[in-house]
């Protein structure tokens, strides 16, 4: 036990000396991480913001609350709980900060023990004994031993790897979050199609009340000999294409139903049925916060993830420089082998080594090189795709921003016109009623009237989906 002790404490002591003053002159091979600036202009504000729409307040996160819909706010949190695609992209992060983990082990010594016993005939055994006159024999042989390692991480490789693996987790994570901007989204598109929808099924309802109320007078009015056949067909025609127009819609806001169960991780027959008797738009209680361009580059998941995987990128040249370069690593066992298990740790079956490695692929580097200018291939593909991904969120946002602020306008168009529409109608009704006007200039103002009040509907159903599409490439809704 006391020669154990000493051989323990001079080992540690050399690995002490070994682990501690060596990696005091090691360095670190390959470009180092620095942020890439962003394109000129990235950062100023959007020159597509209407004052009359937006505001230059920060971007809100849980930006679906100014919508104040508690319906809505449930469905997100409903949405972000049990989305599949949501919990393969968790996995996905898991593993990869496993992966990390792993990679921050190779900075401790590595060891492996191993005990055996093997009953059978040894060479080595059968051959000492027949040197000293005996006889070979079929024995039992125990063995027991501790392997330790460590690599002295010279030029970096281990430093570089453990960045390549915590880089690479940060992106996934970074997707992930981009995975929960888009579900918020499409949760909203998807609950603003189905409110959208029964407020045109509405619409289109009360338009078809209308056109039937007029068909019936026309009919009354050719029963009493004050009209015409001609005047009743046509009134059955627009009762005929007016009510053509609901099918689709009703079509449209079950398929949106069944889009929102995917969304919420339920079969179409779980689907929130309920959500359908909502026949009113989402209204938002405040101006979109839009912010600048500076925030959106910090704020958007997809460009911290292009971010990410460049410092992964660089990382990896890192590693495939020090490749270049011997790997030195300093290894140690201890044991014992013997005939009889009592007899493992006596000083006969003492089997102990310490002392350094070299591995290096000189004078044939063509693998590392090649590997080598492989990492810095991508090195450049993923600083291209930086740039492509930023340019891409300040397109988005700025088309986004151009988008809603014209259909702003072109609502506010549409509901003039329908209040004219309207009071034209009821100019019409009073008109017809005195004898002033035939029954074809009473059939235009109703067909007028319905038209206009199906486009205001069908206006409030882009304006939703136009905010949403604002509030997804300002990228909240991840944190």
């Amino acid at each position: 036990m006391t020669r154990w002790r000493d051989l323990c404490t001079q080992a540690m002591r050399r690995w002490f000396a070994l682990n501690v003053l060596l990696p005091l002159a090691a360095c670190e091979l390959g470009p180092n991480y620095a942020p890439p600036a962003p394109p000129a202009g990235a950062t100023a504000p959007f020159i597509a913001a209407a004052p009359a729409a937006t505001s230059n307040a920060p971007a809100q996160d849980d930006w679906w609350r100014l919508y104040n819909d508690p319906v809505l706010d449930g469905l997100i949190a409903q949405a972000f709980a049990a989305n599949t695609d949501l919990q393969v992209a968790e996995d996905n992060l898991a593993a990869a900060r496993a992966v990390y983990e792993g990679a921050r082990n190779a900075l401790l010594p590595q060891t492996d023990t191993e005990l055996s016993a093997t009953y059978g005939r040894n060479a080595p055994t059968d051959e000492i004994l027949v040197l000293d006159g005996g006889k070979p024999k079929t024995i039992w042989l125990y063995d027991s031993q501790i392997d330790v390692s460590y690599e002295l991480d010279l030029f970096g490789h281990v430093r570089r790897s453990i960045e390549a693996a915590r880089d690479n987790a940060e992106a996934v994570a970074a997707a992930r979050d981009d995975l929960r901007v888009t579900i918020a989204a499409e949760t909203a598109r998807a609950y603003g199609q189905i409110c959208t929808l029964g407020e045109q099924l509405a619409v289109a309802e009360d338009s078809l009340n209308l056109v039937e109320q007029q068909q019936q007078i026309v009919q009354s009015q050719l029963a009493a000999g004050a009209g015409s056949q001609f005047d009743v067909v046509r009134s059955e025609v627009l009762v005929s294409q007016t009510r053509a127009e609901l099918p689709p819609l009703q079509g449209a806001r079950q398929a949106a139903m069944f889009e929102l169960a995917d969304l919420l991780g339920e079969a179409p027959q779980n689907a929130p049925f309920a959500v359908a008797r909502c026949v009113q738009p989402p209204r938002l209680v405040a101006l979109i916060p839009v912010g600048d361009g500076a925030a959106l580059l910090q704020r958007r998941p997809d460009i911290r993830e292009a971010d990410r995987k460049l410092a992964t990128a660089l990382a990896n040249v890192g590693v495939a420089t020090a490749d270049l370069f011997p790997r030195v690593t300093l290894s140690g066992f201890y044991g014992g082998i013997s005939t009889q298990i009592n007899m493992l740790g006596s000083n006969n079956g003492l089997t102990w080594g310490v002392g350094p490695a070299i591995s290096w692929s000189f004078p044939n580097l063509a693998g590392p090189l090649a590997q080598l200018a492989q990492a810095k291939a991508s090195e450049r593909a993923a600083m291209a795709s930086y740039d492509s991904v930023v340019l891409a969120a300040l397109n988005e946002t700025e088309q986004a921003l151009a988008t809603y602020g014209a259909e702003l306008n072109h609502h506010a168009a549409l509901t003039a016109a329908q209040s004219q529409a309207a009071q034209e109608f009821a100019l019409a009704q009073n008109q017809f009623a005195a004898g002033g006007i035939s029954n074809l200039d009473l059939l235009n103002a109703e067909t007028t009237v319905v038209s206009a009040n199906a486009a205001v509907a069908s206006s409030d159903a882009a304006l939703v989906q136009d905010q949403i599409a604002v509030f997804k490439a300002l990228g909240g809704g991840w944190q």
